[in-house]
């Protein structure tokens, strides 16, 4: 195949995922990762580690200053992240996030001549944030060849979302059978600075069950003591 694509790293499980995915369909990837002022952003390193390891074209890693408007317990030290299950969109939800990074995303991918863009969303087991519905990536994905030269010029852009109707024990298996290292996976939203996960949180608690209902063994670092 052969073609390009922007794969959005984060550094964490199901991003992973995704981007093992994207090299076994044949692509030829470029990650990107974004520091924005997460609390967590040693997930950062594992993005970097990732992309080495695994071999990508190119790594960008894009500077963007959402701890400037606040609003999220991951980029406001205010808010404490939250370590109960809770109804509606949780405090960890980042206000238009996704909306910025796949933004930013097809503006690389226009750079590249990049058709496809893949990003790691679930509509299953996720934590209900509105930017990781199918409606919003088909909306994203309309808006991406009404605003772009390559939409307009007839080269399609298509926004793929391997995981978006997988549990997270079926993206466990997935990456699993695409050789995914997990170990060096950081999904925590308080991850410690050596990258230890709290696993308290929404984010751990999913990738707890997650790996429980796959019968795979955890090989996530949490804090001890």
């Amino acid at each position: 195949m052969n073609q390009k694509a922007v794969v959005l790293l984060s550094g964490g499980l199901d991003s992973t995922t995704v981007l093992a995915k994207a090299m076994a369909e044949g692509y030829e990837v470029y990650a990107l990762s974004f520091d924005y002022g997460q609390r967590h952003d040693v997930e950062l390193e594992a993005a970097r580690l990732i992309a080495r390891n695994m071999g990508v074209k190119g790594h960008k890693v894009i500077p963007i200053d959402l701890r400037s408007l606040g609003g999220s317990a991951l980029t406001d030290d205010t808010i404490n992240v939250p370590t109960k299950a809770s109804e509606g969109i949780p405090a960890t939800y980042v206000p238009a996030r996704n909306t910025v990074f796949l933004s930013i995303a097809l503006g690389w991918a226009e750079v590249l001549g990049a058709h496809s863009i893949f990003i790691g969303v679930s509509a299953v087991d996720y934590s209900g944030y509105p930017d990781c519905r199918p409606e919003f990536i088909s909306a994203f994905e309309r808006l991406a060849n009404l605003a772009t030269r390559m939409g307009v010029e007839g080269q399609a852009v298509t926004v793929q979302a391997p995981l978006i109707n997988l549990t997270k024990a079926a993206t466990v298996n997935l990456g699993i059978s695409l050789g995914v290292d997990y170990s060096v996976t950081v999904s925590c939203y308080q991850a410690s600075k050596s990258g230890e996960a709290c696993g308290t949180c929404d984010s751990c608690r999913l990738r707890k069950r997650g790996f429980e209902q796959a019968g795979v063994a955890d090989p996530t670092r949490y804090v001890t003591g």
